[in-house]
Formats: structure tokens, sequence, C-alpha cells
């Protein structure tokens, strides 16, 4: 099968396209046939193995998993003894993980990882929503615990996960804010926010106005300056943001550390660290609220699968709007 191999950490160029043999499924697995797969700022970071902390995990002198790729959405191809909630020919879509390998013509994905696909979306539309979609429902309903009529702020409205939060946000029920640079105030306001702060004019950490709920996707924010705007009582969720030049130690997860530490002395609101893994009980809840009609996945641009790597190279330095995908 054709899939994106890198032997070595660096830029979007150790990514090459070769033919390797196809995996099988084994006990609790899955087998789909990908018809297409979303790129992350997570694939980006892993690529170059940015920042040098998570090579802890990745793997320190070349990344563990050589098959880039998160997001999927496909065709079930076989599956593995055990499996019981697909079954060959079922379209569904998912999330590998660290295991990664989406950007393949077939992917092993363990059960959990994966769902039916929603109804009524395209493959293309469904592989967006994994990963983005996980971030901003765990990050909203379960940490932000976002109920009808509070003030919400997302920052980094426009971007993969900031879309999903922005239509989420509202269909809890809440005023929502987005904050997103000029190119993007149309986009985010026809999401549903309420109100849009360009943050090339306007500082949010530096109004009047405070939010009970400031989830923060970007991580360009001294954490002082994120706290002054959240309300008393309210709550800041931190996902580690995804903006910053690289090469560094920590990366955007020196303000999640500074979090951590501050997370056990705030006392007039609360800093929530976000964190999120592959979770089938996730994807049907996301599944739920696009056939529900309260969510859509937004896109930005799709490639084929042989230029992947002008696809994360474009999501890397293009500040991309919503998601961007790979079709296969």
């Amino acid at each position: 099968m054709k899939a994106i191999v890198q032997d070595r950490y660096g830029c979007a160029d150790s990514l090459e396209l070769r033919e390797i043999d196809r995996p099988e499924p084994g006990p609790g697995e899955v087998l789909v046939r990908v018809r297409a797969a979303a790129v992350n700022a997570y694939d980006w970071h892993v690529m170059r193995g940015d920042p040098y902390f998570a090579r802890l995990t990745m793997g320190l002198r070349r990344p563990r998993a050589r098959v880039r790729g998160r997001d999927f959405a496909g065709v079930v191809e076989a599956v593995g003894d055990g499996v019981t909630r697909v079954r060959p020919g079922d379209e569904v879509y998912g999330d590998l993980g660290d295991a990664d390998g989406a950007f393949a013509e077939y992917a092993r994905v363990p059960e959990h990882g994966v769902d039916h696909k929603p109804a009524g979306l395209t493959f293309e539309q469904a592989a967006a929503l994994p990963l983005a979609g996980n971030t901003a429902l765990k990050g909203l309903r379960d940490l932000g615990e976002v109920s009808a009529g509070q003030r919400v702020l997302v920052n980094g409205a426009s971007g993969g996960v900031g879309t999903f939060a922005v239509q989420l946000a509202k269909a809890f029920g809440a005023q929502v804010t987005g904050v997103c640079s000029t190119r993007n105030v149309e986009l985010v306001a026809s999401l549903g926010a309420d109100h849009v702060i360009d943050y090339t004019s306007e500082d949010f950490t530096a109004g009047e106005q405070r939010y009970d709920v400031v989830f923060d996707l970007v991580g360009n924010h001294p954490l002082a300056a994120l706290r002054r705007a959240v309300a008393p009582g309210g709550r800041l969720v931190l996902s580690g943001g995804g903006v910053y030049e690289g090469g560094s130690l920590l990366g955007p997860m020196g303000l999640v550390l500074q979090g951590t530490v501050m997370s056990r002395f705030a006392k007039a609101h609360r800093v929530m660290l976000l964190s999120t893994a592959p979770d089938h009980r996730i994807l049907a809840s996301l599944r739920e609220l696009v056939e529900a009609g309260s969510l859509t996945p937004a896109i930005d641009r799709t490639y084929p699968l042989r230029e992947a790597a002008e696809a994360i190279r474009y999501v890397e330095h293009e500040h991309a709007r919503a998601k961007v995908v790979i079709t296969v």
C-alpha cells in the first residue's frame, strides 16, 4: 500500500510517499481502508520532534511511528477477534492517537478509536472531526462545564479546534466571543460567534470584559494575562496551544506546566489542563451533535495523499483556517 513515511525528524521534506506492507488487524483491532485523513498541528510537531521534551514519548532519535497522520475516515476492510461494534463494509471515522498511520491507504486502529461515520458527512468532513472535535468537546463540556447564559471566549477561534469550539459553545447556550485575525472575522461570525475580536487591533486580556470560561487554544499570552480575563468563579481551560516558533525545549507545554502549578493555588477561579486520547464515546457524542445539526466541520482546503508534505507545510507555516484534509 502507499503511505507517507518518515525515518528521521525534520521539516516536511523528511516525508516520503512509499510502498509498504499493508497492516493486518490483531485482536481488538480494525483495518480501515482510508478515504480521507486530516492534518493537525500535532502532525508537524511529531514530524519535527518538537518540542524536544516530547521526544521522550515520540522517540529520542527518530519517530517511533513511521507513518504520519492521526485522524481518518474510511470503510472497514476487516476486523480482528473480539471486535463487536463495527464490521466490514461499515463507514467509520476515528483517531489513531500517538500510534499514527492515517496518511496511508490502510490504517490499523484499536476498536476504541473508531466509531460509525456521522450521517450526512463526506469522508473529508468526517476525517476533520476526531482530534479537533474531541479537544473542543472535552475542553468546553467536561472541563469548562459550559452552560446556557455563560460568557465563553475562544482564543484561536478560526483554527481546527476553534471552529468546533465556537459551534459547541453556542450549542450549549453560551454567549460566545471568538478571537482571530482580521481575515478570519467573517468565518468566525458565520460559525455563530456573538462577538468577534480581531487580535491584530485588540488584546482581549487588556479589556474590561470578563468571561465565565476562557478556552485558550493558542498559548500566545502569559498565564497572568489570561487569568485577568476570567470572571470570579470562572474557568481557564488550557489546551497547550500550537503557535510558537519551534526549536524549543518545552514549546507551548511551558504554559501548561505553569498552569499545572497555578491550578493548585488559584482561588478566584479554576485553571483547567486539557488532555485528550482516542475514545469511541467521544466520537459517538460528536456524531450525535453533527446529526442533530449542532456541529459542521469547516474545511480550508484538501490535498491528495502524494501532497501530504505540502499539506503539513501549509498548516505549519500559513496559519490555516479551520481544517486541512488529505484525500486518499
